[in-house]
């Protein structure tokens, strides 16, 4: 369970879906538990730019910050070390990231309802498309996002489940993936 084949379906675990979904936390658990790096694309952004997200945006806006998502991301995917790499809730909107996050690795989507999402994230200051009503936003985000992330391998709602279930769950997933 701890090796990863590099011929295989892939040797990348990509975590995708909106925010507050836990793509960061299960990118940790499924890095510790492979033994594999694990990359964080907000992360990468950030170190990219030299300034944190909500400074892009307030400053370039949001379309030069889907850029460079796209730039980082492609990088990342492009990388020959195998890896976890949990990307931003947004990175699914541009038909290029989606094309080569799914040649790239296997796509997991992590879902979970608005109620959790809200409960997850309404303290949250550092999520610039989340400013003004958190609730009435985070709604008005999932309905325009509705359908985007269904491209993915595999899809885990985390509402009710703890991590190791989560994290459990996505290795048997992509272990029978690369069974095929």
């Amino acid at each position: 369970m701890n090796t990863i084949q590099t011929n295989s379906l892939s040797n990348k675990i990509i975590l995708i879906g909106f925010m507050g979904t836990g793509k960061s936390a299960v990118a940790d658990g499924l890095a510790s538990l492979l033994q594999l790096h694990k990359h964080d694309v907000d992360v990468a952004i950030v170190k990219h730019a030299g300034q944190e997200i909500p400074e892009i945006f307030a400053q370039a806006g949001e379309e030069t910050f889907r850029n460079i998502e796209t730039k980082v991301l492609n990088e990342l995917l492009n990388s020959p070390e195998a890896s976890i790499i949990a990307t931003g809730g947004g990175a699914v909107l541009k038909d290029i990231n989606r094309e080569t996050m799914l040649k790239h690795g296997f796509v997991i989507h992590l879902k979970a309802s608005a109620e959790v999402i809200i409960s997850r994230v309404k303290h949250d200051t550092g999520r610039p498309l989340l400013q003004g009503d958190v609730e009435e936003r985070v709604h008005q985000l999932m309905s325009a996002r509705a359908g985007v992330y269904d491209f993915a391998h595999f899809s885990i709602d985390t509402s009710d489940l703890t991590l190791p279930q989560v994290v459990s769950q996505i290795v048997e997933a992509w272990q029978q993936a690369n069974l095929k």
